[in-house]
């Protein structure tokens, strides 16, 4: 999931505006749902009986748990549900719900402001990151519904295993010690990150912090969560906050205490037109928002990229768990 949420998260014009010429032919894949499902504590009276909506979502685990629920959801809200989720990269995704060859998919605040509405820096408040989003994003046909806790941005983390003998807590707590003994702080993270002004240079400058370079290295992302949680060549690396390896492999997320890491909350989007037809659809999702934080996330993520359940079916045991459907 980490390598294809960085995807997400990067974007110049020129790709974008490629990604965009690109997508425009539209979709041409899904498959209907055909799940027995029906109201639990959201859905009753089936209030979108008759209607027909496609729900997509981006590829990568993460995002499909996400797009399976808002399909399901409204599959037991009495809905005829196309399923075109896993869509190649996030600008497929995006162009299919302001073109309304899809009607919803979740979608990442910080994503919205930067990648797609071009902004250099993004609002620190997660609320207000959230407003502007969403006001900036009706010109395009696009309603954002109120995001959830869910905020899948960087990090960094150790192993519970390291961090017994230092007691890192906050970003701040690493500025610390790497001024104390600068040699204890070696570090793992992706190339993109340690270039990027919103990775590892901006994060230094904003904590103060000096790493030399020695003390740096870079890897595939997946490797870094191996790195931190089973050897000792990395006291710290890279990590996404709802990586389901994150509580497989024992790792301690450290706080983000001065704010600098965007937020990625994770809010459901809908084509603008839909849901003027069908505005019951904020009360449909607004309940499954308010239950995603990034803890749910993780654990949902680590049936998936962890022990291979199949999302589909992760989204649908979740979701009947919590009482928002049943299963007929």
């Amino acid at each position: 999931m980490a390598g294809n949420a960085r995807k997400v998260r990067t974007g110049l014009a020129g790709a974008l505006a490629l990604a965009l010429a690109l997508s425009g032919c539209g979709l041409k894949s899904g498959s209907p749902m055909a799940d027995d499902v029906v109201p639990g504590s959201v859905g009753r009276g089936e209030p979108l009986h008759g209607a027909s909506l496609t729900v997509t979502s981006k590829n990568f685990s993460e995002n499909i748990v996400l797009g399976q629920m808002i399909g399901l959801v409204f599959k037991a809200a009495g809905a005829e549900v196309l399923d075109r989720t896993n869509l190649p990269g996030s600008i497929s995704a995006r162009e299919a719900i302001v073109k309304g060859d899809a009607d919803a998919m979740y979608e990442y605040t910080g994503t919205g402001w930067i990648t797609y509405l071009g902004h250099a820096k993004p609002i620190p408040d997660p609320h207000r990151q959230w407003v502007a989003v969403r006001d900036a994003d009706r010109r395009n046909g696009v309603t954002w519904l109120p995001q959830s806790t869910l905020n899948n941005t960087y990090a960094l983390a150790i192993s519970r295993r390291n961090n017994a003998k230092y007691h890192l807590r906050t970003l701040s707590d690493v500025a610390a010690l790497s001024k104390k003994d600068p040699s204890a702080v070696t570090l793992c993270v992706e190339n993109e990150f340690a270039s990027r002004d919103d990775g590892l240079p901006g994060m230094q400058k904003a904590y103060g912090m000096s790493l030399p370079a020695s003390n740096i290295k870079k890897m595939d992302a997946g490797i870094v969560y191996t790195q931190v949680s089973k050897s000792d060549s990395c006291l710290l690396g890279e990590v996404f906050t709802t990586d389901g390896r994150i509580r497989a492999m024992d790792l301690e997320v450290l706080v983000d205490d001065k704010h600098f890491f965007p937020n990625y909350n994770a809010a459901p989007v809908i084509h603008t037109k839909t849901f003027d037809r069908y505005p019951q659809i904020a009360a449909l999702l607004d309940p499954v928002s308010r239950k995603l934080t990034t803890e749910v996330a993780q654990s949902l993520n680590a049936k998936v990229d962890v022990d291979g359940q199949d999302p589909h079916e992760v989204a649908k045991d979740w979701l009947i768990q919590e009482g928002f459907i049943k299963q007929r």
